[in-house]
């Protein structure tokens, strides 16, 4: 982001012309922005403008008018002695105005009741010796009063000021607590302060230099970023020292140098004196400068600013290590369930396979029949373990690409039941109606669903096992593995298809194994364009329902002409 722009006519604190001193020799850097020059100074309060000291005189005129008439009125009435009405035209003043206009009414007051009311009249000659006390009571007590009066309006100000003060910075710390992001709490943020600060424009970057920062936030989103020639920079003091606001010269490429027509306050956002980016605020150059409540305002939230980025990078890191942990853990399980569910069918093969090499053991035709069956069936096993792996991997990926075509439930189902039966003794029943229509699915996938199914039930359900199909009132075809088994815990349901989730039910001590087959029933029923859910069976196990859309019928071909 470019350094912002403008400049702004500005005076010393002593009320001295800003001195510019420009380094010779310097040079620009990147961007066409950088720091060519610099003439510091502490920004003081301006001078009060022609428009103010009329105003001002205007006020003293018009109370001492008034009270003059006052008194004029009352001695008609034949009241004596009215001079303290002068000290309302005091009052009045120092309530308005402050110190300075109201000693000035004072002495005013005091001339205009000498002049007007004392004889002899229209000069000021005094003649009598108590005229000349009661003048000077009355300059004393008008003076005293006016000093009073403006003291008091100045600390009422101050204190309605701090309390404006306070409301902004609550509902600055307010959008930082309630957002999750810096980046999502700056927009708030900046119209908040925008308004707490009376600037035109706000903007936030982040980065550790000017000409590095980023604009994440700002208060006139559609419009280009000014290019400043010069720039109001806050610098605070440690300590209870005031912050000052200081004026700094930014060299930019002539071409894009624009009238300087507002000014340019940047405020630094830093924690622990590392720089993290700048608070940036447009003022019209006719304006004031920023007060001390303004300048407190945008240096508290500039502060804020910064702890909350803080925050956010502390989140992040303990995001980043938590998810560093559960990788580790996660790492560290399916290594442990694949070592252990490939040594199982392993050892298996390798002791069926010694046993027949065996030359001292006779085998019957039943006996290696058996043997062969074993092998088989661990090396289906072994094959699934490694299908599952494949297939979480493409899931996780997002690169499966199935291969959909009509395909008929009973030409896969009973060649998944059979093999899978033949090495378990649990009766397992299948019932598919014959009005069953085909689905739209790829064979591949759909037989791995369907044997991660039924090896689930088989590992894990009761003595009998049952495959229904049914077509749906909504028209999608349903086919349901469930048992009569233990089921899971039914606050386990949400989670079932989770990868790496277990469940089974309580005191189970044997192995559950890896706990991604059920991840990849999800996941390839969804590549197909179903849906998957699991509930509680009727016969009291589990009950896995897979619903996939059935085939479109095709269109009978229309009979041509002269067909008999």
């Amino acid at each position: 982001m470019a350094s912002p722009p403008a400049s702004r006519r500005l005076t010393g604190s002593a009320q001295q012309p800003l001195n510019r001193v420009a380094p010779k020799g310097s040079h620009g850097t990147s961007r066409g922005t950088s720091i060519k020059s610099m003439a510091i100074a502490q920004v003081g309060v301006r001078r009060p403008g022609v428009a103010r000291s009329a105003l001002v005189a205007a006020t003293v005129l018009g109370a001492l008018a008034a009270a003059s008439i006052a008194i004029a009125l009352l001695g008609a009435l034949g009241v004596t002695h009215a001079a303290p009405v002068y000290l309302l035209a005091v009052v009045v003043v120092g309530m308005r105005w402050g110190t300075v206009p109201a000693v000035a009414t004072s002495v005013a007051a005091f001339l205009a009741y000498d002049f007007l009311f004392v004889q002899p009249l229209y000069t000021f000659t005094i003649n009598s010796p108590e005229e000349w006390l009661n003048l000077l009571l009355l300059l004393a007590v008008a003076v005293a009063i006016g000093r009073l009066v403006a003291v008091q309006a100045a600390h009422a100000e101050q204190l309605a000021q701090r309390a404006r003060e306070a409301q902004a910075l609550f509902g600055i710390s307010r959008a930082l607590a309630e957002t999750r992001t810096v980046e999502e709490a700056a927009p708030m943020v900046l119209h908040q302060l925008a308004a707490a600060a009376a600037m035109d424009r706000i903007w936030f970057g982040l980065g550790t230099t000017p000409a590095e920062e980023r604009t994440i936030a700002d208060t006139a989103p559609g419009e280009t970023l000014p290019v400043p020639a010069w720039q109001v920079v806050l610098q605070r003091s440690p300590g209870d020292e005031p912050a000052r606001w200081v004026r700094m010269h930014v060299a930019t490429a002539m071409a894009r140098r624009r009238a300087d027509r507002a000014t340019v306050h940047r405020v630094r956002v830093e924690a622990s004196g590392e720089p993290l980016g700048s608070v940036w605020a447009l003022r019209a150059r006719d304006e004031r400068e920023p007060d001390r409540a303004e300048t407190r305002i945008l240096s508290a939230a500039a502060d804020q600013l910064g702890q909350a980025i803080v925050r956010d990078r502390a989140d992040q890191e303990r995001t980043v290590a938590e998810i560093a942990r559960r990788s580790e853990a996660l790492k560290t399980a399916l290594l442990d369930s694949v070592s252990h569910d490939l040594r199982t069918p392993l050892a298996t093969i390798r002791a069926a396979a010694g046993s027949m090499l065996d030359e001292s053991v006779s085998w019957t035709a039943a006996d290696q029949r058996e043997a062969f069956q074993a092998i088989d069936a661990e090396a289906e096993r072994m094959g699934r373990l490694v299908r599952n792996l494949l297939d979480l991997s493409r899931i996780e990926g997002g690169v499966l690409k199935p291969d959909l075509e009509p395909t008929d439930l009973d030409d896969i189902l009973p060649g998944i039941a059979r093999r899978l039966g033949a090495a378990t003794t649990k009766h397992l029943t299948m019932e598919l109606p014959d009005s069953l229509p085909p689905v739209l699915a790829d064979q591949v996938y759909l037989s791995q669903v369907l044997a991660n199914l039924l090896e689930n039930a088989i590992r894990h359900g009761g003595d009998t096992i049952r495959v229904t199909g049914r077509q749906r009132p909504d028209g999608l075809v349903e086919v349901a593995v469930e048992d009569d088994g233990p089921g899971v815990p039914k606050s386990a349901l949400p989670h079932l298809f989770e990868k790496f989730y277990q469940a089974g039910p309580a005191g189970e001590g044997k192995r559950r194994g890896m706990g991604i087959g059920m991840t990849v029933v999800e996941g390839l029923t969804r590549a197909m364009g179903g849906e998957v859910a699991a509930c509680r069976s009727d016969l009291g196990g589990l009950r896995v329902e897979v619903r996939l859309r059935p085939a479109p019928i095709p269109a009978e071909p229309d009979a041509q002409p002269g067909a008999r």
